[in-house]
């Protein structure tokens, strides 16, 4: 856990436990999810990594109530999910933001339909524009935004009506590898201002090392946990960590994980590939 960690939320306790997942395709059933058990304590920052099709984001939508297991349970604070709600916020790669809404607007979405009065969501919002450093952007509309500046946006939005998780499939993929890393950081310092649990998708090892409490290693498909690695940096993260010998080591085993499980993906698909004569 994170060195402020008595200022923790109390909420926000997420179990998966034994997950299975199935999806029929061509009349046949494939297994996505094998087994998969997780935890993410309250307000602990969590992430998956894995080869690609491992099942890490099937996983994230049954966390979100977009998918139902097969068999297995999922819970939020001892309350099993069986269906979307407004206590998990959820994040994706493309922006989803309202061209037609300004900034402020976009990020005071969730609280206007959820019945809270102007001055209330206008205060919440441009509390979280404060700690986004976007304060001065809240009259302005997405396409007057860099990528970065959407995404920052985005996931403010998903913060506003307070959940007690924050699901982000990905949400940095699609940005340059510098806006990705301003961006890692100024996740990393909401998260460090307000205590949220959340569950992180990601291909990117450092990014997981940066950002997580925790790192869940998948095994190729039929995804289930090969490996949980504590990381053991100190809070709050700065990007001058990412030269420490403690990033290096973890980043290191990491990666020999991930080869393991891509090279395992690679075989099962070269056997499925039927060569010519």
């Amino acid at each position: 856990m994170s060195s402020n960690s008595s200022g923790r939320r109390k909420d926000g306790h997420v179990e998966v436990t034994n997950l299975t997942i199935e999806f029929e395709n061509g009349g046949k059933t494939q297994e996505v999810v094998n087994e998969a058990s997780i935890t993410i304590q309250s307000g602990e920052f969590v992430s998956l990594i894995g080869p690609s099709g491992c099942g890490k984001s099937t996983i994230l939508n049954a966390v979100a109530g977009f998918v139902t297991p097969t068999r297995g349970a999922i819970s939020l604070d001892g309350k099993p999910i069986t269906s979307p709600g407004a206590d998990r916020g959820v994040v994706f790669q493309q922006y989803s933001l309202f061209p037609w809404q300004t900034v402020l607007e976009n990020v005071e979405f969730g609280l206007k339909l959820q019945g809270t009065n102007k001055a209330e969501r206008h205060g919440r919002a441009r509390h979280l524009l404060g700690l986004a450093g976007l304060s001065s952007f809240e009259s302005h509309y997405p396409h007057q935004l860099s990528g970065g500046m959407q995404q920052r946006v985005g996931i403010l939005r998903a913060l506003a009506t307070n959940p007690r998780v924050l699901l982000m499939d990905e949400p940095f993929s699609a940005l340059d590898s510098q806006t990705r890393i301003i961006m890692q950081q100024v996740l990393t310092d909401l998260w460090e201002a307000l205590g949220i649990s959340v569950l992180f998708i990601t291909h990117d090892i450092d990014e997981a090392i940066f950002l997580s409490d925790r790192v869940y290693v998948m095994s190729a498909r039929p995804g289930t946990v090969k490996q949980v690695v504590d990381i053991p940096l100190a809070r709050p993260r700065v990007s001058a960590m990412t030269g420490s010998q403690i990033f290096l080591n973890v980043r290191s085993h990491l990666r020999e994980l991930i080869s393991e499980e891509s090279k395992r993906t690679f075989e099962a698909e070269s056997e499925s590939v039927a060569l010519p004569l």
